[in-house]
């Protein structure tokens, strides 16, 4: 365990050296370098994660140097392997891995090969930061990272304006929550004298009674962050618009970073948040809303990538969901099984999308589970999972579990049942409509490229993972295996059910699987249905978030700032400005390179000066 350190070090290793030899070691060395980093940290995890599990320890510190020492409050690079980081960064390291090797396939013909694969390892380091770091400021200090790779990723082919757009849109819609969870932190430090994990939540303890305005204001500062980074109601409005990155970077922000870390936020600060009913009820709200609104929005998308997009705000509002009634494993359960299936079907679109002249729109697709049964087969497995289709799907046991547990938990209730199971109708029957549309029907776009082995290898392992991972966490119906849910006991609070038992969840089962079938029947019958156009160009704009904010924000913000273009403010300094350019040219003005006036400036100085000193003489 004590290698942990070179776990973040290698990808941020590996960006360093991409960009120092940059066009000097041609594609091949940037494949070693890109892939081999994180490829070597996928390992070290893995091989620390034993060596971790058989220690019997809770977590493990590893303290590097100081980083902040004043006086008594002290922050170190310190980093923690427990059962809940553990997880974490297993599936960022394996999952970013293959998604670096499908990468090397999608992305070979780019002449920005080394630029792309260096701010992928950054990414990955900075995330790696932030689910390792052993206090909130390094935390935070990832939490940044990502922020600042994703602007780089989204906005990769920057020459496009669109993609610009985009990138600023995702960093500034971010940043909102980002100050919050700043906020939060400085409170943190008020009140508790230190950002060290364990010492926060356990002074939060001492400090703070159950409902205290203190606790639950901190605990609301930190939501604020999350659903920012999370994409959750009200600032999911820059997701959708992230992909216009290149395929590849969809599938690493939503399956193995960004997207997850506010649920790693809330996860990792617990504590708090138990002590705050009322932020973990409005946690439980926020995703269960988000939950529907994606889910509506996902149904009448166009472009492939946007119903993944659409799809990710939802499966993270489930996760939310889970948090905010108390099933803290089955978020973390459903972010393991979630990171596998929508890798897959976002590395599944891009190769679909190579394969039709980077064609996107669906309605333009049809017909290719002939030309590509490859790709057929691992997203039909992908989309199974998303469905949450019975008993063989990864997907089915992590969603069953919160679908349960919004009734049946302490913190769950009747209205977050009814979200979940609706959701759960609502994404069987856009993940339908997405299958039928691209590989059923005539096909209206030649194949002109069949992905190679480099991009199918990685297809072919998250398809055996979104079928088998599932079954780590069967639920009580099939055994109550519950490896998961006892490996992250020490970590995270049990749940605590009030209600129900094996026949409810029996009967949770089976309406799931009615569901699913129910959908898909939907979807392939009001496959060429009309359905409104001003609701279809709503939902597919997403509620109109985007232009509320415009109306609200954006527009005010921008004729406040032509308003004070020309301030009070503004004209002091410009004053200050202007005085300093006429001192300037009069003093110019005095050097003429003419040496009687230099002499003759002599002699009126000494003038002056003995005038000066004999007149205080006098007048002495």
């Amino acid at each position: 365990m004590q290698w942990i350190y070179l776990i973040p070090a290698l990808p941020f290793l590996g960006a360093l050296l991409l960009v120092l030899a940059s066009g000097r070691i041609g594609k091949t060395g940037v494949t070693l370098i890109g892939c081999g980093s994180v490829g070597i940290a996928a390992l070290v995890t893995i091989v620390a994660g034993l060596q971790f599990m058989n220690s019997g320890q809770a977590g493990y510190v590893q303290h590097l140097w100081d980083w902040v020492s004043i006086g008594t409050f002290r922050i170190g690079m310190d980093l923690r392997l427990d059962a809940l980081s553990l997880v974490f960064t297993f599936v960022i390291t394996f999952v970013g891995f293959l998604i670096h090797v499908y990468s090397t396939g999608y992305m070979a013909d780019d002449p920005d090969f080394a630029r792309f694969f260096a701010c992928m390892n950054l990414f990955v380091g900075a995330m790696l930061l932030l689910v390792l770091g052993d206090n909130l400021l390094l935390l935070y200090f990832g939490w940044e990272g990502v922020g600042l790779c994703s602007y780089l990723l989204i906005g990769f082919w920057y020459k496009d304006p669109a993609n610009g757009a985009a990138a600023r849109k995702a960093f500034i819609v971010t940043r909102v929550g980002d100050t919050a969870m700043a906020i939060a932190l400085f409170l943190l430090v008020q009140h508790t004298g230190s950002l060290q994990l364990g010492t926060v939540l356990a002074r939060a303890q001492e400090l703070w009674t159950t409902g205290d305005p203190t606790v639950v204001l901190i605990a609301f500062l930190l939501l604020g962050g999350a659903v920012g980074k999370s994409a959750q109601l009200p600032l999911q409005t820059w997701l959708p618009d992230a992909m216009a990155g290149p395929t590849p970077v969809s599938a690493l922000i939503h399956a193995a970073t960004m997207v997850t870390a506010g649920v790693y936020l809330i996860a990792r600060t617990n504590a708090l948040f138990v002590l705050s009913p009322s932020a973990q009820a409005a946690v439980a709200i926020v995703g269960a809303i988000t939950l529907l609104l994606a889910g509506c929005s996902a149904f009448v998308q166009t472009d492939i990538k946007r119903v993944l997009a659409y799809s990710t705000i939802s499966q993270i509002g489930y996760m939310f969901l889970a948090l905010g009634v108390g099933a803290w494993s089955a978020a973390i359960f459903h972010f393991m099984t979630h990171a596998f299936f929508k890798a897959l079907l976002f590395l599944g679109a891009g190769a679909i999308i190579v394969a039709l002249h980077h064609e996107q729109d669906m309605f333009k697709m049809g017909g290719l589970r002939k030309s590509l049964p490859g790709v057929f087969l691992v997203f039909l497995i992908g989309s199974a999972s998303l469905a949450a289709l019975p008993f063989v799907t990864s997907g089915f046991y992590s969603k069953d579990q919160i679908v349960w547990l919004a009734g049946a938990a302490a913190g769950g209730n009747a209205f977050y049942s009814l979200a979940a199971v609706l959701g759960a109708f609502i994404t069987a029957a856009y993940t339908a409509r997405m299958i039928f549309l691209v590989f059923f029907g005539q096909e209206k776009t030649h194949v002109h490229h069949k992905p190679g082995p480099v991009m199918m290898a990685p297809l072919y392992i998250l398809a055996v993972l979104s079928t088998l991972a599932g079954f780590i966490e069967l639920p009580h119906t099939l055994g109550h295996l519950t490896l998961l849910s006892d490996f992250v006991s020490p970590v995270l609070p049990g749940v605590v059910t009030v209600h129900g038992g094996v026949a409810l969840e029996w009967g949770m089962q089976a309406l799931t699987l009615g569901l699913v079938a129910l959908a898909t029947w939907l979807a392939w019958r009001l496959l060429a249905a009309p359905f409104p156009d001003g609701l279809k160009q709503f939902l597919k704009n997403g509620w109109g978030f985007d232009d509320a904010y415009n109306v609200m924000f954006v527009q005010p913000f921008v004729k406040l700032a032509k308003i004070n273009r020309r301030d009070v403010i503004d004209k002091i300094y410009t004053g200050l400005a202007a005085v300093t350019r006429g001192f300037h040219r009069a003093m110019s003005a005095t050097q003429s390179g003419i040496l009687r006036w230099y002499v003759m400036g002599i002699v009126m100085g000494a003038v002056i000066i003995l005038s000066v000193i004999i007149w205080r003489e006098y007048a002495v």
